[in-house]
């Protein structure tokens, strides 16, 4: 026969399992609410650093199809890789904002920024019909130091950028010759304004390289940094017209 206090002790026991099993999934759904939380807010990170700076974020409307130089205080980290990088990222936030001119997907849009000084001598795409792989990839030729396509500083110094774009950013990415142009030409501008030494830029998407941004602009050609802004007489048309060539 159980005596009274064996009993009392049992459903002591089987009390705290129930208590601490009611915790547990308390805790679990809070766990749950923070990760949808961490993953809805796109904001991307400032640089571990209490100083902020004016920047300049060239800015896509998409209404009269103008780049317009906007001053933004942000915090960037002082490597020029990295420097790049959240000033792209920066400028994605920004598109990603409700009542955008130029409304672009949520979420990271730049895996990587790789930064080569100029002349590059190694390898370029092979953009002909037949370099493709089975997989859609293109394959790559050798760029000589005496070939005339080769990319040459204008200055000493002068960098090439490599953007490499992430595909859940780009699959998203609408689909139209000016809003695709608007986009690359916004970056450009961006990067010229904020880093100097980038003076050449080319994008891949998830380390390949891919034809276009999103069906139009041109993703495989080399596209010099300059202002792009529109608000300087013509340098909308001459700078839409250089993206599509």
């Amino acid at each position: 026969m159980i005596q009274r206090h064996q009993r009392i002790v049992f459903w002591c026991l089987i009390l705290c399992v129930i208590g601490m099993g009611i915790l547990l999934a308390v805790e679990r759904q809070r766990g749950r609410a923070r990760i949808k939380a961490l993953a809805a807010d796109q904001t991307p990170l400032d640089a571990p650093t209490a100083t902020t700076e004016a920047v300049t974020l060239d800015l896509a409307n998409d209404d009269d199809g103008t780049i317009t130089a906007t001053t933004r205080q942000v915090a960037l980290p002082e490597e020029a890789n990295a420097r790049a990088r959240a000033l792209i990222e920066h400028l994605i936030a920004e598109y990603a904002l409700p009542g955008s001119p130029h409304p672009l997907p949520p979420g990271s849009a730049v895996a990587e920024v790789f930064l080569l000084p100029l002349p590059v001598v190694g390898y370029a795409a092979d953009t002909s019909p037949m370099a493709a792989n089975d997989r859609g990839s293109m394959g790559t030729l050798p760029v000589g130091s005496s070939n005339s396509d080769a990319s040459n500083a204008k200055r000493p110094g002068g960098e090439l950028a490599v953007i490499d774009l992430r595909s859940t950013f780009v699959n998203q990415h609408p689909s139209g010759v000016e809003v695709e142009t608007l986009t690359l030409r916004s970056i450009l501008g961006t990067l010229h304004a904020n880093v100097p030494q980038i003076e050449q830029v080319r994008f891949l998407v998830d380390g390949q390289a891919r034809e276009t941004l999103a069906g139009h602009a041109d993703l495989l050609r080399t596209y010099p940094a300059s202002d792009t802004t529109s608000i300087r007489g013509g340098a909308h048309s001459a700078n839409e017209g250089q993206l599509n060539q």
